[in-house]
């Protein structure tokens, strides 16, 4: 039996889950943010108290390693550190995005996706002003547009929208609606970074025995980038 702790701090939200081989047995979240430094241990313990179970049985401890916040990436990172060295136990990382492009596809009828266009995936997390951090995944989960840091406008992904339907979701798909405007460009709402969503990719990892050097580990933050500006707003 494997038990992992999952922690994942890389938006507004605070997000600890408590997993039985790949199953997820308790989660607590806050949505109030600013707040990571203060609840993540303490969400930590009392999922593992009110499931009588104590440090000693943990198997591993996974974390978002981000893109996202810096803040909120360093306090989760440096959370699950800790446990695993105290512990000696396993560090499994998992991208934030492909957690939550991995939930959107596995319930594309929950969320009433229409199954008769090719379907692109695209999760987003607000960076600030018109900025967010992106993937683009194709129906089978495999990674179409790897990482990058956008700016906004009526151009982003204006091809790929053209010849699919796209799905956006995310902390910073929803202040990009009214820039993106076409029968082709879908909006799943309430769709948050959350432990609960990584779940069976810490389990598939842990099998793997994919873990990560726990003395050197660092999130990756993202931060080093040029973002992309439209064409049609440099000089002729």
């Amino acid at each position: 039996m494997a038990v992992i702790l999952i922690i994942e701090t890389s938006t507004e939200v605070c997000s600890v889950a408590l997993t039985v081989d790949g199953v997820l047995i308790d989660l607590k979240e806050s949505k109030e943010g600013q707040n990571h430094a203060r609840l993540v241990t303490v969400f930590a313990e009392e999922l593992l108290s009110r499931n009588n179970m104590k440090p000693d049985e943990l198997s591993a401890v996974a974390v978002s390693k981000g893109p996202g916040s810096y803040t909120g990436l360093r306090i989760g990172v440096s959370t699950a550190k800790g446990i695993c060295f105290a512990r000696r136990i396993p560090l499994i990382a998992i991208g934030t995005l492909e957690a939550m492009t991995q939930h959107v596809i596995l319930n594309r009828k929950y969320y009433k996706i229409p199954e008769d266009k090719p379907t692109l995936f695209c999760p987003m997390i607000d960076a600030r002003r018109m900025e967010v951090f992106s993937m683009l995944y194709k129906e089978d989960g495999s990674v179409l547009k790897p990482i990058s840091a956008e700016i906004i406008d009526e151009t982003f992904l204006s091809k790929e929208i053209a010849e699919n339907q796209v799905v956006f979701f995310g902390n910073g798909a929803e202040k990009c609606r009214q820039t993106l405007q076409s029968p082709n460009a879908l909006f799943i709402s309430d769709i948050d970074a959350s432990a609960k969503f990584m779940c069976q990719l810490a389990w598939e990892l842990y099998n793997k025995n994919k873990f990560e050097d726990v003395a050197y580990f660092e999130p990756f933050y993202l931060k080093d980038f040029v973002a992309t500006v439209s064409k049609k707003n440099l000089p002729g």
